[in-house]
């Protein structure tokens, strides 16, 4: 499910995909809701970009990607970035350039950029930010 008419990934892994028998493409389309229980999806609601007409389709599981570029440009320099635009941050903590301030997720991550990470290190942030917090209570 993707929701351009066409991709911006290379032509090769396009290409690999396209040729993949178990994948099939949605292409133009979100998805506005999983459905399932706490163990497993069972479908997915879709919305076609273009028309605004809904669809409910089976899926067992899936797999978030939401681009590419981190959205950092409404940072307007606050934070210092990376060359690639993601927030740069002190070593394998979470910190910032500002005091107080922590970044997780794909707007750190050039590398893996995966839901799973990402949350990973958004629990990472927190105990940085939990830490930052004691350490000015005392």
């Amino acid at each position: 499910i993707h929701r351009r008419s066409e991709f911006r990934a290379s032509k090769i892994m396009v290409d690999r995909a396209k040729e993949n028998e178990k994948i099939s493409f949605i292409l133009n389309s979100v998805v506005e809701e999983v459905h399932g229980d706490s163990k497993e999806a069972t479908s997915l609601t879709i919305r076609n970009v273009v028309t605004g007409e809904t669809q409910e389709i089976e899926s067992s599981g899936l797999f978030v990607a939401i681009g590419h570029t981190p959205a950092t440009k409404f940072l307007n320099g606050a934070l210092r970035l990376n060359e690639d635009g993601t927030i740069a941050v002190d070593g394998a903590s979470t910190r910032t350039s500002v005091d107080g301030v922590f970044a997780a997720g794909d707007v750190v991550d050039s590398v893996y950029r995966q839901a799973i990470s990402a949350a990973g290190m958004g629990c990472r942030a927190a105990l940085d930010a939990q830490a930052y917090l004691n350490e000015k209570e005392d």
